[in-house]
């Protein structure tokens, strides 16, 4: 068996196998997680990435990410306020959708954005879409979201939660070999409980979090 990427636990079960991946489940923070032997290489996974439509002009991937920034903007108020999108991708845009709202926001992208002086500050609010599935090391990266935020800011999630495991054998999202990592409901419990944040489901994929 593997340690939970995400919490460490040394008590994973074998979930479920599919004809190219092996699934383990933490019986601890309700992680599922791809065996770390298979975890896709730097370049195919980059060049999944950049088949994606997401050009900051596509009415689509805006109307998209308007589901999210819409109630971020709500929750974060008319005073300007200091952001990173983490986890930008290949065409960021909700940066732009927020800025409207006249907050200001800095990009982060492994790939497509690699600032580390993004990383050398903190925010009062992050926003991760569409990206926390791709974390080969959760742990690490959640590790590193809760050091960027600071105290009292917000965190703002976008991913499907993880359903149950009849679900998950025919889940569309479970197949894009960059999503490694599946979290549910009681996974964002979990780490609100760890780290002393308020959990909110704002939608089926919508989680934010209060530090």
């Amino acid at each position: 068996m593997h340690s939970c990427p995400l919490c460490a636990s040394e008590s994973t079960r074998f979930y479920w196998q599919d004809r190219t991946r092996n699934y383990f489940e933490c019986p601890t923070c309700a992680l599922v997680f791809v065996d770390p032997a298979q975890l896709p290489e730097p370049a195919p996974e980059k060049a999944r990435y950049e088949t994606h439509n997401n050009a900051p002009d596509e009415p689509g991937y805006l109307a998209f990410l308007g589901r999210f920034a819409a109630p971020m903007a709500l929750r974060l108020g008319d005073t300007p306020q200091e952001g990173l999108d983490f986890g930008s991708g290949p065409g960021p845009a909700l940066h732009l959708l927020l800025e409207r709202h006249g907050h200001s926001m800095t990009l982060y992208d492994p790939f497509f954005a690699p600032d580390e002086a993004a990383l050398a500050r903190t925010y009062d609010f992050i926003t991760c879409t569409e990206a926390i599935e791709h974390f080969h090391d959760p742990g690490r990266e959640w590790r590193r979201l809760m050091s960027l935020l600071r105290p009292g800011g917000l965190l703002g999630i976008m991913t499907r939660l993880r359903p149950d495991l009849a679900a998950f054998q025919t889940w569309r999202y479970r197949e894009d070999f960059t999503h490694v990592g599946f979290f549910s409901r009681e996974t964002f419990l979990f780490l609100a409980r760890q780290w002393d944040l308020t959990v909110e489901f704002v939608d089926w994929d919508l989680i934010f979090l209060r530090k």
